[in-house]
């Protein structure tokens, strides 16, 4: 394997803390969301998690539509990570909404769900939270 990129964050303070990437791009407080029992009014990590998924899934879509002939340039994706109780465990789960304007349904999620096998979060996260790509 070669590595072609590595992002560097160090994070302070756990969920109500602050993060910051090595190239300074990132600098910002991390909070608990009300819905958790904490204050909100910043970032969290469900959210960082998803801004990255959305873009790095469309990469992937792009990709294996091109070898399908089918032009994604106008699709978007809608990801929701969700922080979940499950027994005495906390969990993840995510729901990837896909729009791709212009073809039908049946393709579109074909190539939603071949995006899903191709990109690089997905494949993190394969087997290790529940996840449902829906072609919308």
């Amino acid at each position: 394997m070669e590595k072609l990129y590595t992002a560097a964050v160090t994070a302070t303070g756990g969920r109500d803390g602050h993060i910051k990437s090595s190239d300074g791009q990132l600098d910002f407080e991390v909070k608990a969301p009300k819905e958790m029992g904490g204050q909100g009014g910043a970032t969290n990590p469900e959210q960082l998690f998803a801004a990255a998924w959305g873009p790095c899934y469309l990469g992937a879509l792009g990709s294996v539509a091109k070898s399908a002939g089918v032009d994604v340039s106008e699709a978007t994706v809608n990801v929701q990570v969700s922080f979940n109780k499950d027994g005495n465990a906390y969990v993840l789960s995510a729901d990837l909404d896909v729009h791709i304007p212009g073809i039908s349904h049946d393709e579109a999620q074909s190539l939603a769900n071949k995006a899903h096998l191709a990109c690089p979060y997905s494949k993190a996260t394969r087997g290790n939270i529940e996840t449902r790509i829906t072609a919308i």
